[in-house]
Parts: C-alpha cells; structure tokens; sequence
C-alpha cells in the first residue's frame, strides 16, 4: 500500500475525554485545514478517570454532522472492564453511537496473562455493539495475535494500527508491525488512526501508514483511506446491531 494520506481520522479525542488538550471545534478547524474530509470523535468511556459521563454519550443528537466542512461522527473509545470483555457504557447508550471501539487501558482493568488479556479481546469482539478493536499493540497487554485477528475476521470488525501508541507506549512500533504483517496475510479490514488528544495531532498517522506499507496491507483493507469505505462499514454494522435489538 503506497498512501501517504488518509481522508479520515477514525480515533480522536476532545477535552471531555478528560486527559486531552483541544475542544470539538478546534479538532473540527484542524481536521479542515489538513484536508480531512471525515472525523470520528471517540471519547473515552465513564470508567477512564476524568472521562465523560454515559450522559454525554446519550446527548450526542445534538451534535451537526459537518463542522468547518468536515463530516462529523461520533462514537467511544469504551473500556473493557472485566474477563467477559464487558465495556463501560450499556446497550441503549452504545446503539446510538456512529461507532464503539473498544480497548484495554492499565487505569480500568488490570493486565494478565497473555491468555487472559487474549480472551477479554476475543469477548469484547463477541459483544455485538462493538464496531472494533483499538491499540491491540499495547506491551502492557500481551496478546496472541492470531487468535485475536483470526476472530476480528470471523466477526468482520475492525483492528486498529495506532499512530499516537507507536511514540507514547514503548515496544507498540514491533507490536504494530507483527499485527500489521498478520492483517495483510489474513485479510483483515484495519483502520489507521492517529488517537489526537490534540488538535495538532488530528490526522496525524505517518508511523502508523509506514507499518502498514510495510506489512503489504491492501488499500481496501484499511477503511478509511475512503470515506465511503467508512460509511459502508458503518451502515453495515448499524443493519447488525438492528437485527440484535430485534
């Protein structure tokens, strides 16, 4: 894969995630001004301390769906809580949400053994309002890879290559690269994010392009390097979660 841009930014964080720098609009301005033609503002969920409460969740009619030009979605970074892959926002909150991405994070759970940590990712990717996985490469969470992308495809969702976990979290860049080269072999659908907690940072994925270049992803396997890849996934996992609450 030959790219050195991507339209959007599928992971990005405001002030109410309580740990980053920059307001809705300001991420908005700067998404514009790089050429971005898409967003997803993906807050932390209730249990990261400082994050917002389930209400900001449920209050996000009131957001437009362009702002400065830039397509607006809206979705959550949720937490995994525990060894069933359980997430911190409940259903009636997560079906009104363009996209959840779940993760591990040190300050909601603690990490185990490499099966333990695999078996929360596999849970959390068998809960059917979860659209994806974030940051799979973080050391402080062994994983077995394999059986960890093995059913992202089974369950056809997203893993992510992150950019921001390549410089903030020692040993993700090697991490990335063995699930970068995994992906491409087993045709996995990724997503390449840039994780902003500032403004600056928004769109911001070149360590995580040059992985995946690397690795021999496909253009089609990474969602959003076409907005419309984006909005076909999105509607195809909405038509999912439908039939769930039927």
């Amino acid at each position: 894969m030959s790219i050195k841009f991507l339209p959007a930014d599928l992971h990005v964080h405001t002030m109410a995630s309580g740990h980053s720098y920059s307001s809705l609009e300001e991420i908005c301005r700067s998404a514009a001004s790089k050429g971005l033609e898409m967003i997803a503002v993906t807050e932390h969920g209730p249990a990261m301390p400082g994050g917002p409460h389930m209400y900001y969740f449920g209050n996000s009619q009131v957001l437009p769906s362009f702002i400065n030009g830039v397509r607006l979605l809206f979705g959550i970074e949720a937490n995994i809580i525990n060894m069933y892959g359980e997430i911190d926002l409940p259903s009636n909150y997560l079906q009104k949400l363009d996209f959840v991405w779940a993760g591990l994070h040190p300050p909601c759970i603690e990490s185990g053994d490499l099966e333990f940590n695999t078996c929360m990712l596999i849970k959390a990717l068998e809960n059917p309002y979860v659209d994806g996985i974030v940051h799979p490469c973080n050391p402080e969470f062994p994983i077995d890879v394999a059986q960890v992308l093995h059913k992202a495809n089974k369950e056809q969702k997203l893993i992510e290559i992150n950019n921001s976990s390549v410089f903030v979290r020692p040993g993700s860049r090697e991490n990335s690269k063995e699930i970068a080269s995994l992906a491409a072999k087993l045709g996995n659908k990724v997503m390449v994010n840039s994780d902003a907690h500032f403004s600056g940072d928004v769109g911001n994925v070149k360590a995580a392009l040059e992985i995946t270049a690397q690795a021999g992803l496909s253009l089609e396997q990474v969602i959003n390097a076409n907005p419309d890849y984006v909005l076909e996934f999105k509607e195809k996992r909405h038509d999912v979660k439908v039939k769930v609450l039927k």
